[in-house]
C-alpha cells in the first residue's frame, strides 16, 4: 500500500436490505458501522440500500439508493402484475434507459472508495424476488466495484433458497468478484458450493449481530417477577416461497393457528406474553390477526396478560427482549438478541440457519419446525427448558463471547488488509474458478460426444 493511501482516511461503503425496518438487517448494519466507526474513526461511509431515507436518519451516514426503484425509498412488490403488453413497452422505453442511468450513477457514487461491504441480510438467495431483482442488482454492484477498482467483500453472508437457475449464475459471479469472503454457518458454506462455486479460501465467522456493542444491552439478564414473561416472536410466514400471492395463505392460516394456541396455552397456564416483531412493514398485521384468533375470554384480559406494544428501532427490540423470561420466535433475530442476553429461546424454524443459531449454542433440542408445529411438544420443551437452563446457560454465555472474538478476528483481517496483497489473491482464486469452470466443460464435452 502507498504512503499516500495510508495517509488519506479510508472510504468505506455498505451495501444491503437496509432502510426497510426490519430489525434484523438494522442491528446487522448497526454492529458493523459501529465496529468499522472503532478502527477507523476518521473513515468515510455510504451505504447503498433499499430505503436510503431512513437508513441515513437511523445510522447518521450518507445513503443511497441500489436502484432507481427506491430511490424513494422500499416499497412491497405487487401483488397483481401489470398486463404483459404494458410490462413489456415500460421496460423498452422507461427501464431500460433507467436502468443505463442507474449503472452510470452507481459507477460515480462508489469512484474512490476502498471497499464495498456486504455485511448479511441473506442476499444470496431469491426467496423473494426474481433473478432479475435482488441477484441481479448484487450482481451489478459487484461488477460496478470491480470498474472502480474498489475491493468487494461479502461479510458473515447467509445462502439459500435459490429457485431459478439464472440466480445460481448470477450469484456465483458476483462472488467470484470478490476480494473476501465469509459465511455465518456452515449451511451456507455448502450451499454456495452446491450451486457450483468453490469455497476452499472463504471462512467462517458468525452472524455480525454478535458484535452488536455491549452498552446496547441491559445488564440485567434475569428478571425476578411473579408471572413469567413469555416473549412470543410473530412472522408474516406464508411458506418456503415467501409471498402470499405465490399461494401461501393456507400456511399463513396454519402458522397463525398455531401461535393462538401457544398462546392460549401460555395464558392459561400462568404466564404472561410479550409480542415481539422484526419487521413492522409485515409483522403488525400478523400480531392483529393473532389477537383477532385468540378466544374472547382471553382477550378480554389481555390488558393484563398480553402485553402488545410498538417496535420501532433495534434498541427497542433488545429492551423488549430485555422484558422477558424467554423467548419463542420465527423470527431469526429475535433469537440471536436473546442468545446474547442469555435467555432461554425456542425457536420456530423456515430455514436450516436456525437450527445452525441453536445448535451452536447448545439449544438445538429446542428448535422446531415451523410446518410441523406440535403444541403439546412446543409447550412441554417450554417446560422442560425453564427446568433445565440453569446448566445450559454457562456453555451458552460462553459462546456467545467466543463469537464476539471471533467477529473482532475477522474485523481485524479485513480493516487491514493490504490492498495489493487482497489484489492478488483475488487474482489466484479467480484464476483457480476459470480453471475448474474451463475443466468442467471439457468433461461435459466429452461426456456429450
Amino acid at each position: 500500500m502507498s504512503e499516500k493511501s495510508l495517509k488519506r482516511p479510508r472510504k468505506i461503503a455498505f451495501y444491503g436490505l437496509f432502510g426497510q425496518q426490519n430489525w434484523g438487517n438494522e442491528c446487522t448494519l448497526q454492529a458493523i458501522i459501529h465496529n468499522v466507526r472503532i478502527r477507523f474513526p476518521d473513515a468515510e461511509l455510504k451505504c447503498f440500500c433499499t430505503g436510503p431515507a431512513d437508513t441515513s436518519q437511523r445510522h447518521n451516514i450518507p445513503a443511497y439508493p441500489i436502484s432507481n426503484r427506491y430511490a424513494k425509498g422500499y416499497i412491497v412488490e405487487p401483488t397483481k402484475p401489470r398486463h404483459l403488453m404494458i410490462r413489456l413497452i415500460r421496460k423498452v422505453f422507461i427501464g431500460m434507459p433507467m436502468e443505463l442511468v442507474s449503472w452510470l450513477t452507481a459507477c460515480k457514487s462508489l469512484r474512490g472508495f476502498d471497499m464495498l461491504l456486504v455485511p448479511g441480510t441473506g442476499l444470496l438467495t431469491d426467496f423473494s424476488s426474481s433473478p432479475f431483482g435482488l441477484p441481479y442488482r448484487l450482481f451489478k454492484w459487484a461488477l460496478i466495484a470491480k470498474l472502480c477498482r474498489c475491493m468487494l467483500l461479502f461479510v458473515s453472508v447467509g445462502a439459500g433458497p435459490i429457485y431459478h437457475p439464472l440466480t445460481k449464475w448470477l450469484l456465483r459471479a458476483a462472488l467470484s468478484l470478490a476480494e473476501y469472503r465469509s459465511y455465518r454457518d456452515n449451511y451456507s458454506k455448502s450451499f454456495v458450493e452446491s450451486i457450483g462455486f468453490k469455497t476452499d479460501n472463504d471462512r467462517l465467522y458468525p452472524d455480525l449481530a454478535f458484535s452488536l456493542p455491549r452498552e446496547l444491552f441491559p445488564e440485567c439478564k434475569h428478571r425476578h417477577s411473579r408471572r413469567t414473561i413469555v416473549g412470543v416472536g410473530v412472522k408474516d410466514y406464508y411458506g418456503v416461497l415467501g409471498l402470499p400471492q405465490r399461494g401461501g395463505q393456507v400456511k399463513y392460516r396454519a402458522f397463525i393457528n398455531n401461535l393462538s394456541a401457544l398462546v392460549s396455552w401460555l395464558l392459561e397456564n400462568g404466564y404472561s406474553v410479550r409480542l415481539l416483531i422484526g419487521d413492522p412493514l409485515y409483522d403488525n398485521k400478523v400480531k392483529q390477526d393473532l389477537m383477532d384468533s385468540l378466544p374472547k375470554t382471553l382477550r378480554l384480559h389481555g390488558n393484563q396478560q398480553i402485553i402488545n406494544e410498538p417496535i420501532l428501532s433495534v434498541d427497542e427490540l433488545v429492551s423488549q427482549i430485555a422484558a422477558t423470561d424467554m423467548v419463542i420466535s420465527a423470527r431469526f433475530h429475535n433469537i440471536l438478541l436473546a442468545i446474547m442476553m442469555e435467555k432461554p429461546v425456542i425457536s420456530l424454524s423456515y430455514h436450516p440457519k436456525f437450527a445452525s443459531l441453536m445448535d451452536g449454542v447448545g439449544l438445538g433440542r429446542y428448535c422446531h419446525d415451523i410446518d410441523d408445529l406440535n403444541i403439546d411438544d412446543l409447550t412441554s420443551d417450554i417446560v422442560d427448558l425453564q427446568r433445565r437452563f440453569e446448566t445450559l446457560e454457562p456453555a451458552m454465555s460462553l459462546t456467545v463471547e467466543r463469537y464476539r472474538h471471533a467477529l473482532d478476528e475477522q474485523y481485524a483481517r479485513i480493516v487491514n488488509w493490504d490492498l495489493e496483497e487482497v489484489s492478488r489473491a483475488a487474482a489466484a482464486v479467480r484464476d483457480a474458478d476459470r480453471d475448474f469452470l474451463q475443466a468442467e466443460y471439457h468433461e461435459r464435452g466429452q461426456h456429450n460426444a
